[in-house]
């Protein structure tokens, strides 16, 4: 059985909101065939079963050396999604390679760890919240509550982890949202990306000098202690990579939550009511909109029966992390309702948001940890925040990679 629908789906490069899309395909079958920016060929992953089965896979690699496209010379430079299958780092390498870079990283992940950074991430909360009261005074009772708290909290945390300085936040978080973008143009592409590595190896460069207690400077002396245990091409894409994932995700996991709280009042009440946590409003924001949507790329490494459907080896596949979350088949028959209890049922089904197997998201606990601590104290200190204008209103991430808006309005009441 091949892939369905046989006509392949166009992912808009503008992104925009991706469920009605996901529905649509996830009634032809668990898997649909995809044409990426370019004209490449590729395969989503839909379905809940299918994509848990297909991350586990063990003849699913993440190296391009198996993407075919690549390979063959059919990837124009400045192709939009191009770092995330040629960054040097453990998102795309395999096997013994990957245990490699992913323990060096670990580290700074572990629960202990993890837990050690709650009063920080606490203090950090307090301080944006002041801020976002003084961007709302500011705008006539309105502010952006995305760009001024739930930006700056997970790029406040990953940069205090990797010793990066204030200064150089914003200017890493407007490349990250290029490298990420889809629409992009080619020559954007190619000065971003050149433009991230540059100042990342900048920062590198300046550690090497002058060692600190941070996870860059750690990297930096394991190469250093064992030659060729991490090469200065995966230092800086594992400075990428650590970036990237390190804020993008929560700040849209974040931002997400608090578009679906107000937009469904009852739910914030039963959190207020003690009939749920915000642990459960976490992990339903990651089940109902995950703020992936689409994550590049793994490769079949021979012809591949995935879900009763046969992936031609060397294909660029797509996790669809959203649509996957929102698969009836397995979530039930509501599973488009947004619902707090959800995670308490017994018959509730994990999502598969933050990953699966060997690659699964190495900063799931300390994302977990700063949504949770953002929402509580959020709706803790503004009881009556609501959205400033119609979600219908808010403009989408211009990528199918990201899930969310790029702005959040919102009055503090």
């Amino acid at each position: 059985m091949t892939v369905s629908p046989v006509t392949p789906h166009r992912l808009d490069p503008a992104g925009g909101c991706p469920h009605a899309d996901n529905a649509r395909l996830l009634a032809h079958g668990a898997l649909a065939t995809v044409e990426l920016p370019g004209g490449i060929e590729g395969v989503a992953v839909l379905g809940h079963e299918a994509l848990k089965e297909f991350l586990a896979h063990p003849e699913v690699a993440k190296d391009a050396r198996h993407f075919t496209a690549l390979t063959e010379g059919r990837i124009p430079e400045g192709w939009p999604l191009a770092t995330f299958a040629t960054v040097r780092g453990m998102t795309t390498a395999d096997g013994d390679d990957h245990r490699r870079l992913r323990s060096l990283v670990s580290r700074a992940f572990t629960a202990r760890r993890v837990t050690e950074l709650r009063p920080r991430v606490e203090e950090l909360t307090e301080t944006l919240l002041d801020d976002l009261a003084d961007a709302a005074a500011d705008g006539g009772g309105v502010a952006d509550l995305r760009r001024h708290f739930a930006l700056p909290l997970p790029m406040g945390v990953i940069s205090e982890l990797l010793g990066v300085a204030p200064e150089f936040r914003d200017r890493l978080h407007r490349l990250s949202s290029q490298v990420v973008a889809t629409d992009i143009a080619p020559e954007q592409a190619v000065a971003a990306n050149r433009e991230l590595v540059a100042v990342l190896a900048a920062i590198a460069a300046a550690k090497a000098q002058s060692p600190c207690d941070d996870l860059t400077s750690a990297l930096i002396a394991a190469r250093e202690e064992d030659g060729d245990r991490l090469s200065q091409e995966e230092l800086i894409g594992t400075l990428v990579l650590m970036i990237i994932a390190g804020h993008e995700t929560t700040l849209n996991l974040i931002t997400n939550a608090v578009r679906a709280l107000c937009g469904h009042r009852d739910q914030l009440g039963l959190v207020r009511e003690g009939e749920a946590d915000w642990a459960d409003v976490v992990e339903e924001t990651l089940r109902w909109d995950a703020p992936v949507s689409y994550f590049p790329f793994r490769y079949p490494v021979r012809d591949l029966a995935v879900g009763g459907t046969v992936v031609p080896r060397g294909t660029p596949v797509l996790a669809g992390y959203s649509a996957a979350g929102r698969d009836a088949s397995v979530h039930g028959p509501d599973a488009d309702r947004f619902d707090v209890t959800r995670p308490r049922r017994p018959d509730a089904v994990r999502h598969l948001s933050l990953g699966h197997g060997a690659h699964y998201c190495l900063g799931a606990p300390l994302a977990r940890l700063e949504a949770g601590i953002a929402l509580e104290r959020l709706f803790t200190r503004f009881p009556d925040l609501d959205l400033a204008v119609p979600e219908s209103d808010l403009t989408r991430h211009s990528s199918f990679v990201g899930n969310s808006v790029r702005a959040l309005p919102v009055r503090l009441g």
